[in-house]
């Protein structure tokens, strides 16, 4: 819900017929304001002066005397409007504010439950010294208050609710555009540096020869293809389109992947696939992301060298694809957060490969699980749909 008056009011109404109050209720509250009115002042000093014993609610007042004597003459009011009979939604944006404001000075919710409930014994203690009448009636007017007490503080905690999450929402974006724009500097930099330092050669350089010439060409048409790279990876985890499903023979399609993912000469492929190859239900060009992405890592894990394992399972529902190696593997700091966006253990890399794969797979209603282990090495297992 918004913060503005109308849906305030709304879900003050809403919450109205959940508690089943009624006119009469509202009568039976106003009914006593006279008899308790003389107790507001005394309730007031006490409530400020509990403040006193507590620090995490006393730190919010940094205005001293002249701010608690403004507070109390807030409270006497809020208290007078309590007893009025009149909940209408100027009654209940009022309310709003209270929880808006105690976002705003860093009180935390809890003691404003804490204060409320003081205020509520005060109330019942005042009404029931200043009571003579019947003991029947009394009871149905300490539930009403009750009530009514219960619906103020419902709309206060849905303000300050509404609110904090609003911020908090703010500052994880202000600090995830923070995070995305140091990722793509840092990705984007290198490679201008490169083209930069070519086109500089390319324009002071006095009689270069022509091969040399071709070689910064060359150099520049490289890093510019880095540089799409980077965007096209931000630009395909921000819009990845609805998967157009299709039935995707898993040997032919890891194959069409190598063919255009560089492997080394020192990395060995190894295949085992279940007979007959299975299939998948998949988008191909979307699962392509996938899995380039998966055997990249695997790859760049063995600088050294080593074996990378291309498995498939079949069963009855699902299909579990492997991609394994045995090179560094993933200290276990970092396994549980190789799938969030822009986290990366590369020195080079915005960390949205694996955040982009757990995307589309969650759109094909797969998943992927990843096991690993320093210095033995990691295995990204894929779970996808099985085409009939």
């Amino acid at each position: 819900m918004g913060a503005d008056p109308l849906s305030a009011y709304q879900r003050y109404e809403e919450l109205q017929r959940y508690v089943s109050w009624t006119d009469q209720d509202a009568a039976r509250v106003q009914s006593i304001g006279l008899l308790v009115a003389p107790s507001f002042g005394g309730l007031v000093d006490d409530f400020y002066a509990e403040i006193e014993n507590h620090p995490e609610a006393k730190k919010v007042i940094t205005g001293g005397n002249e701010q608690i004597a403004r507070l109390k003459t807030t409270l006497y009011r809020w208290l007078e409007e309590l007893l009025s009979g009149a909940y209408d939604r100027d009654y209940v944006e009022r309310r709003w504010r209270v929880g808006l404001r105690h976002v705003e000075i860093g009180l935390n919710q809890v003691y404003t439950n804490a204060a409320l409930s003081r205020l509520r014994r005060g109330l019942l203690a005042a009404l029931e010294q200043k009571w003579n009448g019947p003991m029947p009636e009394l009871l149905a007017i300490r539930g009403s208050l009750n009530t009514l007490l219960d619906l103020d503080l419902a709309i206060i905690e849905d303000a300050y609710q509404t609110e904090f999450q609003r911020r908090q929402t703010v500052a994880e974006r202000l600090a995830t555009i923070g995070k995305v724009a140091g990722g793509v500097a840092h990705e984007l930099r290198n490679p201008l540096n490169v083209v930069k330092t070519s086109v500089y050669y390319i324009l002071n350089a006095r009689n270069a020869p022509p091969e040399k010439i071709k070689v910064h060409l060359e150099r520049i048409d490289r890093q510019v293809g880095v540089a799409d790279r980077v965007i096209t990876a931000l630009n395909d985890f921000a819009r990845l389109p609805v998967p157009q499903l299709d039935c995707v023979d898993v040997e032919s399609f890891l194959k069409d992947v190598l063919e255009v993912t560089t492997v080394p000469r020192n990395v060995t492929v190894e295949w085992s696939l279940s007979a007959p190859p299975p299939a998948v239900l998949g988008d191909r060009a979307q699962l392509q992301i996938v899995f380039g992405n998966l055997i990249r890592n695997a790859r760049d894990a063995m600088q050294n060298g080593g074996i990378l394992r291309l498995s498939a399972q079949d069963f009855s529902d699902y299909v579990e694809i492997t991609v394994q190696d045995n090179g560094v593997g993933i200290p276990p700091d970092n396994l549980s957060r190789i799938l969030e966006p822009l986290y990366s253990t590369k020195a080079k890399g915005i960390g949205l490969g694996l955040s982009i794969a757990h995307e589309i797979l969650g759109r094909h209603q797969g998943t992927l699980h990843v096991k690993s282990e320093v210095g033995i090495g990691s295995a990204f297992t894929v779970r996808l749909p099985r085409a009939s």
